[in-house]
């Protein structure tokens, strides 16, 4: 009888450590998968809200690099952004999407809208 208890609690014992070393690498994993990635800008703080800064998708400089715009607004809003003095302004809208290059992205509004 001291032996069928002592097996019957060994493999409980057994059974619920692993289940707990499972929920606990599970989680592990996906708050590692939520995290952001460790080389991100930290975000900047002006007058209480936070600058973020996105990169313009199908905007080029006239270098031909990438335009990044600093922006303390949420994700959601739709700026204006203009490539020169005479070119007409360009909508953009903010986006929560995270890039590569650690800044958000901001897509086109006129690509997307229906006819």
């Amino acid at each position: 009888m001291p032996t069928d208890v002592l097996a019957g609690w060994t493999a409980e014992t057994l059974g619920g450590l692993t289940v707990l070393t499972a929920a606990a690498v599970w989680s592990r994993l996906r708050r590692r998968r939520q995290a952001p990635p460790d080389n991100a800008a930290p975000p900047i703080s002006a007058g209480g809200g936070m600058v973020r800064t996105y990169t313009l998708l199908g905007a080029r400089a006239a270098d031909g690099q990438p335009v990044h715009l600093l922006s303390s607004r949420p994700g959601g809003r739709v700026p204006a952004w203009r490539n020169g003095a005479g070119a007409k302004a360009e909508r953009f809208e903010l986006t929560e999407a995270l890039l590569p290059d650690s800044t958000y992205a901001a897509e086109r509004v006129e690509l997307y809208r229906r006819r």
